[in-house]
């Protein structure tokens, strides 16, 4: 079998939920998805989206057909190893983003081939994950009060907040104090500080969310600051957990866990540059008793090739559901739905299992790149 086309059908997403999730997420009016096809000899295909409410295609679409498009046609698309250490060589003429949509897509057409689901491809460790939410950056507090106790009651097992900006660390403990004792003592908690803070407010933050039984500190430091994350982890007892958007995907790590500078490592299948970096890295985080808890991926696809990775390894504690659902779900028929037991399951069908919503994507599409 042979890659034999690559095409980007570009479509409008004009009517995406104008939300800010942090300081390093401006809200934008509008943005656009990209429907990858990589067509092959044997009418296989795989499919996949580039691009986020927050994150226009535009901006990766265009290294994406003119510069990693010719490395991959000809090529046999089981290779996904091959081409994925190839396409990684070019990082710096491309990005990430454009590497993991290829390499998603890859997975899809390979399971479509085998008649399999990804995670069973892959080798399927679990057929369910639970599910946490994770809220926007809002102004108000009663707010944050308000959607824990709604994402309690709709069986999610989990709540993380992104916390306001512009407010003072202790109003950000005041707040969490409150949604702590609004969701009673059982229900866990996460914080997302999104790299906005210096260590001392980072450690008096930490040493209150200990104290509220929060589960883990999320990312309170600036991503490259791998020296400050040692010094905070040696003093801080929650888990602290970084590599989200820490330069660089597999080979970045290593410094991280030698250096005891993160409690898990974090990455998904958008910023690491596919499902295959993003499987290495969860074995790599196995093998030093580590947790890989995947962050949500952007767009609807992206967030199911991230369920099938988490149901096939054994160390993501829970699958991230970014709110508000509008700003993260588009293109997609089936897509993803937390049970009411509070579980993720994965689309049934081969490859992703993913079902387009053809007449969407066809009234909205702006061009088709090839």
């Amino acid at each position: 079998m042979k890659i034999t086309d690559v095409t980007l059908t570009m479509f409008d997403w004009d009517d995406a939920a104008r939300v800010q999730y942090g300081a390093h997420n401006p809200i934008v009016d509008g943005s656009q998805i990209g429907l990858l096809t990589i067509a092959t000899d044997e009418g296989v295909t795989g499919q996949s989206f580039l691009g986020a409410s927050f994150r226009s295609a535009e901006i990766d679409a265009w290294s994406l057909i003119k510069l990693l498009k010719p490395a991959i046609m000809g090529r046999n698309p089981f290779d996904r190893g091959a081409i994925n250490e190839l396409l990684m060589s070019r990082i710096r003429s491309t990005t990430y983003r454009a590497i993991g949509a290829i390499d998603v897509a890859l997975w899809d057409l390979a399971g479509k081939a085998a008649g399999l689901p990804v995670h069973q491809l892959i080798g399927t460790c679990r057929p369910t994950v639970p599910a946490y939410a994770s809220s926007a950056t809002m102004s108000s507090f009663d707010a944050y009060i308000e959607e824990s106790l709604a994402v309690k009651a709709a069986g999610y097992v989990g709540y993380k907040t992104h916390p306001p900006l512009g407010v003072s660390i202790d109003r950000i403990i005041d707040l969490h104090r409150k949604i702590r004792e609004a969701v009673g003592p059982e229900f866990i908690l996460m914080l997302d500080a999104s790299g906005h803070l210096d260590y001392a407010r980072a450690l008096k933050l930490g040493e209150a969310l200990k104290e509220l039984d929060f589960l883990w500190f999320e990312d309170p430091l600036p991503a490259e600051d791998v020296w400050t994350y040692v010094k905070l982890c040696q003093k801080l007892e929650i888990p602290v957990m970084a590599t989200e958007y820490a330069p660089g995907s597999l080979r970045s790590y290593a410094p991280w866990i030698t250096l005891h500078a993160t409690d898990a490592l974090r990455g998904d299948v958008a910023v690491k540059g596919g499902i295959t970096p993003c499987l290495m890295t969860a074995h790599l985080a196995h093998a030093f008793c580590m947790n890989y808890e995947i962050h949500h991926g952007g767009n609807s696809i992206n967030n199911i090739a991230n369920l099938h990775l988490a149901m096939a390894i054994p160390n993501c504690s829970m699958f991230e559901v970014l709110l508000p659902a509008e700003a993260q779900q588009y293109g997609v028929v089936n897509d993803l739905v937390v049970g009411t037991d509070g579980l993720m399951r994965c689309p049934e069908g081969p490859g992703l299992g993913v079902e387009l919503d053809h007449d969407l994507i066809k009234r909205k599409t702006v061009a088709v790149l090839r």
